[in-house]
Protein backbone atom coordinates (compact mmCIF):
# COMPACT_ATOMS: atom_id res chain seq x y z
CA UNK A 1 0.00 0.00 0.00
CA UNK A 2 1.36 3.44 -0.93
CA UNK A 3 1.23 6.05 1.81
CA UNK A 4 0.81 9.82 1.51
CA UNK A 5 4.56 10.50 1.83
CA UNK A 6 5.39 8.12 -1.04
CA UNK A 7 2.82 9.84 -3.26
CA UNK A 8 4.40 13.21 -2.55
CA UNK A 9 7.85 11.83 -3.34
CA UNK A 10 6.69 10.62 -6.73
CA UNK A 11 4.97 13.94 -7.37
CA UNK A 12 8.10 15.81 -6.28
CA UNK A 13 9.80 14.32 -9.32
CA UNK A 14 7.28 16.18 -11.47
CA UNK A 15 7.54 19.56 -9.78
CA UNK A 16 10.16 22.09 -10.67
CA UNK A 17 11.40 25.52 -9.89
CA UNK A 18 11.80 28.41 -12.16
CA UNK A 19 14.15 31.23 -11.44
CA UNK A 20 14.57 34.66 -12.86
CA UNK A 21 16.90 37.41 -11.75
CA UNK A 22 14.13 39.10 -9.74
CA UNK A 23 11.88 36.27 -8.62
CA UNK A 24 12.26 32.62 -7.66
CA UNK A 25 9.22 30.37 -7.60
CA UNK A 26 8.39 26.72 -7.31
CA UNK A 27 5.92 24.88 -9.48
CA UNK A 28 4.26 22.04 -7.62
CA UNK A 29 1.45 19.94 -8.96
CA UNK A 30 -1.99 20.79 -7.61
CA UNK A 31 -2.07 17.41 -5.87
CA UNK A 32 1.24 18.12 -4.12
CA UNK A 33 0.11 21.61 -3.06
CA UNK A 34 -3.19 20.24 -1.80
CA UNK A 35 -1.42 17.55 0.21
CA UNK A 36 1.06 20.00 1.75
CA UNK A 37 -1.71 22.47 2.59
CA UNK A 38 -3.73 19.68 4.18
CA UNK A 39 -0.76 18.75 6.36
CA UNK A 40 -0.25 22.38 7.33
CA UNK A 41 -3.93 22.76 8.17
CA UNK A 42 -3.68 19.76 10.50
CA UNK A 43 -0.60 21.29 12.12
CA UNK A 44 -2.46 24.56 12.54
CA UNK A 45 -5.24 22.66 14.29
CA UNK A 46 -2.72 20.99 16.57
CA UNK A 47 -1.30 24.41 17.48
CA UNK A 48 -4.75 25.68 18.39
CA UNK A 49 -5.20 22.55 20.47
CA UNK A 50 -1.98 23.24 22.37
CA UNK A 51 -3.10 26.81 23.03
CA UNK A 52 -6.35 25.40 24.42
CA UNK A 53 -4.44 22.93 26.57
CA UNK A 54 -2.40 25.76 28.07
CA UNK A 55 -5.54 27.84 28.64
CA UNK A 56 -7.06 24.86 30.51
CA UNK A 57 -3.90 24.31 32.59
CA UNK A 58 -3.34 20.85 31.09
CA UNK A 59 -0.50 18.86 32.63
CA UNK A 60 2.82 20.10 31.18
CA UNK A 61 4.00 16.68 30.00
CA UNK A 62 0.87 16.27 27.90
CA UNK A 63 1.40 19.69 26.32
CA UNK A 64 5.06 18.93 25.64
CA UNK A 65 4.10 15.67 23.92
CA UNK A 66 1.72 17.57 21.65
CA UNK A 67 4.47 20.09 20.85
CA UNK A 68 6.80 17.20 19.93
CA UNK A 69 4.08 15.88 17.62
CA UNK A 70 3.76 19.28 15.94
CA UNK A 71 7.52 19.53 15.47
CA UNK A 72 7.57 16.08 13.91
CA UNK A 73 4.75 16.99 11.54
CA UNK A 74 6.54 20.20 10.49
CA UNK A 75 9.73 18.24 9.94
CA UNK A 76 7.78 15.90 7.67
CA UNK A 77 6.56 18.81 5.56
CA UNK A 78 10.09 20.20 5.44
CA UNK A 79 11.57 16.86 4.37
CA UNK A 80 9.10 16.49 1.52
CA UNK A 81 9.72 20.03 0.30
CA UNK A 82 13.48 19.56 0.59
CA UNK A 83 13.37 16.34 -1.39
CA UNK A 84 11.36 17.95 -4.18
CA UNK A 85 13.63 20.98 -4.13
CA UNK A 86 16.75 18.86 -4.48
CA UNK A 87 15.30 16.70 -7.25
CA UNK A 88 14.09 19.62 -9.31
CA UNK A 89 15.30 23.11 -8.42
CA UNK A 90 18.80 22.17 -7.36
CA UNK A 91 19.38 19.83 -10.29
CA UNK A 92 18.03 22.39 -12.77
CA UNK A 93 20.19 25.19 -11.40
CA UNK A 94 23.35 23.05 -11.34
CA UNK A 95 22.70 22.01 -14.92
CA UNK A 96 22.33 25.71 -15.77
CA UNK A 97 25.78 26.33 -14.28
CA UNK A 98 24.51 27.99 -11.10
CA UNK A 99 26.77 26.09 -8.70
CA UNK A 100 26.25 28.69 -5.93
CA UNK A 101 22.94 26.93 -5.33
CA UNK A 102 24.89 24.29 -3.38
CA UNK A 103 25.92 26.88 -0.79
CA UNK A 104 22.32 28.11 -0.63
CA UNK A 105 21.14 24.54 -0.04
CA UNK A 106 23.69 23.99 2.72
CA UNK A 107 22.52 27.11 4.55
CA UNK A 108 18.91 25.92 4.26
CA UNK A 109 19.71 22.40 5.50
CA UNK A 110 21.59 23.85 8.47
CA UNK A 111 18.53 25.93 9.36
CA UNK A 112 16.28 22.87 9.12
CA UNK A 113 18.56 20.84 11.37
CA UNK A 114 18.57 23.32 14.29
Amino acid sequence: MINEEQVLRVEADHSSCCSTESERRSRHSEKTKSNLISRLNRIEGQLRGVRGMIEKDTYCDDVLNQIASIQSALNGVGKLLLEGHMKSCIVDRIQAGEHEVIDELLVTVNKLMK
